[in-house]
């Protein structure tokens, strides 16, 4: 039987005095003042409402009943004599005549309690997902979730995309990590894969002849989570547009997402247009990253010449970074904190030392200095109480490593971060190939259908570690929400691009075929990008991981243990997709 209402739990008002109403909702509490006096809170997806039970039937009615039942209440509204200022509803109170238990808590105790969740262990939060929604704290990060995405179709539906679905179910593809695949039933040994990423649909949908695409697009990879990556799935904005530029994409990314940041941000402040813009090298040097919170003042310098042959073990034959600090007045404790954590995120040391009020070197490597005092005052212009942060190594790891000692030094020093503010940037000229880490072979350093700077010219005659692409991310106060580029439409150029990485035009052919095939046909130039809607959404409600923005997450080892999942499956539906797994290491059967 339907059961109704007439009021949600936040709507009732002064000017409800007097009225029948019927509410319903979940037993949140209740505070027993005798055996025929009680309040007991009721709370629903909209709010909380006091009602008011002054008899000894209705009290006893309660008798057995847990919290977290599910309850109609029928009765009268009157106005409250001792008033909520801080409630919606905290003019009233309902007055009940009858009350029906509509759903049973079986449970006397919960594993948390309700709107104390997230002080529990996540693992537990997440077993028991559905009461930790019920938190409102909890339920508010959703519904904001909603809200944001639906502003989010209706600017890119404004500025005339059209929002267009692409396949769950392709084929397995190289976007840089491991596919979740699929096996066949009616192609026996075939297996599909969930997409990365709608990279190839929304090209060929260019080359289809449509001229502006979005969608709110799922994506399945099969990565190890972090705080602002959940492991499994994740939506992005996906979007792309035909005989487009680079600068067609930074236009609408420019106007589509620094309002949404600015109406439902914990800060209401972000980036005026147009976003400022950081070629790839430069990042890495003047950064340390080549996703820069640029809320952070603080700029990396080399100090090699003046350093490396300074007599401190560490920095001899390697490249040495520098960072300086004035208004830096932390504690040695301090100092030794931020140092330890750098080595945690970076697996480097950091170093340092201080320049006086007397002008004298204090504190760190500052021993090793005494010889080359002045020199070093020159070439880092260094003014008294200055402190300086140091890493050493390879130039990339110097560099990454001065880029997380750049970050712990702003966040510990007020005077060089303007933390309540969106500070967001584009990282542009990437280069087009990289030397792998594991393989030490030449790989595409960021997407492969990417449009080489210079074209087929620069693809047959530069150094392939010097050609840059037209590709670019999108950084909000040093967190990449997106990868996006200018496409490699032209096949011949294609062709010439993968045999750089020792691929062919026929497995060029034999990967993409429908791609390739569809730019055989007269396809436009392209570009797009494609920002995270969780990190943005983790962004824009200051929350730390992203798990609490995702409706029913997995935990860090890629489980949904409220479901169960992955789980084992039965022999019978093995046979069916013709699979049989691998016995386990040492069986004996």
């Amino acid at each position: 039987m339907m059961q109704s209402r007439t009021y949600n739990c936040n709507e009732l008002r002064s000017q409800n005095i007097g009225e029948k109403v019927t509410l319903a909702g979940w037993y949140d509490n209740l505070r027993r003042v005798s055996k025929n006096l009680g309040f007991l809170i009721l709370r629903d997806f909209y709010g909380t409402t006091q009602v008011v039970i002054e008899t000894e039937e209705l009290m006893q009615s309660l008798e057995g009943v847990n919290n977290e039942s599910t309850l109609s209440i029928e009765g009268t509204v009157r106005e409250r004599s001792n008033k909520n200022p801080n409630l919606p509803t905290g003019d009233i109170e309902v007055v009940p005549e009858k009350i029906s238990v509509l759903g049973s808590c079986r449970y006397n105790a919960l594993p948390f309690e309700i709107n104390r969740s997230k002080e529990a262990d996540e693992n537990l939060r997440l077993k028991y997902r559905y009461l930790d929604l019920r938190n409102p704290e909890v339920k508010n990060k959703i519904v904001l979730r909603s809200q944001i995405v639906a502003e989010l179709r209706k600017r890119m539906t404004d500025l005339g995309f059209l929002e267009i679905t692409t396949p769950i179910l392709t084929c397995s593809s190289p976007e840089g990590a491991r596919d979740y695949i699929v096996p066949s039933r009616v192609h026996p040994g075939k297996f599909y894969a969930l997409p990365q990423a709608p990279q190839q649909f929304k090209q060929i949908l260019m080359a289809s002849g449509f001229d502006r695409y979005f969608q709110i697009a799922p994506c399945f990879r099969d990565e190890d989570a972090r705080a602002d990556r959940s492991p499994g799935e994740f939506y992005q904005l996906d979007m792309e547009m035909a005989f487009a530029s680079q600068e067609d994409v930074f236009t609408i990314i420019e106007e589509a997402l620094p309002p949404v940041f600015e109406k439902y941000g914990v800060y209401k402040t972000a980036s005026k247009l147009p976003f400022t813009r950081i070629p790839y090298l430069e990042a890495m040097e003047k950064y340390g990253s080549d996703k820069p919170d640029l809320r952070i003042d603080l700029t990396v310098q080399d100090a090699t010449d003046v350093l490396a042959d300074c007599g401190f073990g560490p920095f001899a034959g390697n490249v040495v970074k520098a960072i300086v600090v004035d208004k830096f007045t932390a504690t040695r404790k301090v100092i030794d904190k931020i140092c330890s954590d750098v080595e945690v995120q970076s697996g480097e040391k950091a170093y340092w030392f201080r320049l006086d009020d007397n002008g004298e070197f204090v504190g760190g490597i500052s021993k090793f200095l005494a010889d080359i005092k002045e020199k070093v005052i020159e070439t880092l212009g260094l003014k008294p109480g200055d402190f300086v942060g140091l890493t050493s190594g390879k130039k990339l790891r110097a560099q990454k490593t001065a880029g997380v000692l750049r970050n712990m030094l702003g966040q510990n020093c007020e005077a060089h971060m303007d933390k309540e503010r969106y500070e967001f940037c584009w990282i542009v000229d990437f280069p087009m190939y990289e030397i792998g880490e594991e393989s030490g072979e030449l790989e595409f350093c960021h997407n492969p259908f990417s449009m080489p700077q210079g074209g087929m010219e620069a693809l047959q005659k530069q150094d392939p570690l010097s050609i840059l692409a037209y590709q670019y991310d999108l950084v909000c106060n040093g967190v990449e929400l997106s990868s996006g580029a200018v496409r490699n439409h032209d096949p011949e150029i294609m062709v010439e691009a993968f045999q750089l990485v020792g691929l062919g035009e026929e497995d060029v052919k034999a990967k993409f075929p429908a791609m390739y095939n569809a730019f055989c046909y007269g396809a436009p130039p392209h570009a797009g990008i494609a920002p995270g809607v969780d990190r943005m959404i983790m962004l824009i409600t200051g929350e730390e991981s992203i798990r609490e923005i995702i409706p029913f997450p997995m935990n860090k080892s890629a489980m949904d243990v409220m479901m169960n999942a992955p789980s084992a499956v039965e022999q019978k539906q093995l046979d069916e997709v013709h699979i049989r797994l691998k016995e386990e290491a040492g069986a004996e059967e």
